[in-house]
């Protein structure tokens, strides 16, 4: 094996040096990577949700939304070790039902556009669009207008 310095790869290769982000970072990161891959279809996994914790977290499909995280080389770099379901959610620090929400067979079928998983795993980043955050504030708002609406009639009556 032959070695070399750092300042002899820079026209070689990409010397890519392990990074610190944080949860928001690394979520963003692997939308980005998802977003490049616009109009691939990726493979869901199938019943998440249905299998035990074990069986869930040994979890694997090729040409998967986890793929495509494992796939960057930013996010190995940071500590991501495979792209098994139960790694996935380690690294991103995602509860196991959160990660069924983005790549479960069960919301998609068989494929999903890889921009329909960046869309969800920037949501899950808290980064979302403006037009889902006034949905979500309406809703609420409107949620909370009939509450008060049904509190006010009952001690009418």
């Amino acid at each position: 094996m032959e070695h070399r310095t750092s300042a002899e790869l820079k026209g070689f290769a990409a010397v890519i040096r392990p990074q610190k982000l944080s949860k928001k970072e690394l979520l963003e990161r692997w939308a980005l990577a998802l977003k490049k891959r616009k109009g691939a279809r990726l493979r869901t996994l199938r019943e998440t949700e249905q299998k035990p914790v074990k069986e869930r977290s040994a979890l694997q499909q090729e040409n998967s939304p986890l793929t495509v995280a494992f796939e960057d080389p930013v996010l190995r770099s940071a500590g991501l070790t495979n792209d098994t379901f139960g790694e996935v959610a380690r690294f991103f620090g995602l509860s196991h039902w959160q990660l069924h929400e983005v790549v479960c067979n069960c919301h998609f079928g068989e494929t999903v556009a890889a921009e329909v998983v960046a869309t969800r795993v920037r949501r899950l980043s808290g980064r979302s669009s403006s037009f889902a955050t006034f949905a979500y504030a309406y809703g609420y708002a409107v949620a909370a207008a009939l509450l008060a609406g049904t509190v006010l009639l009952s001690r009418a009556i």
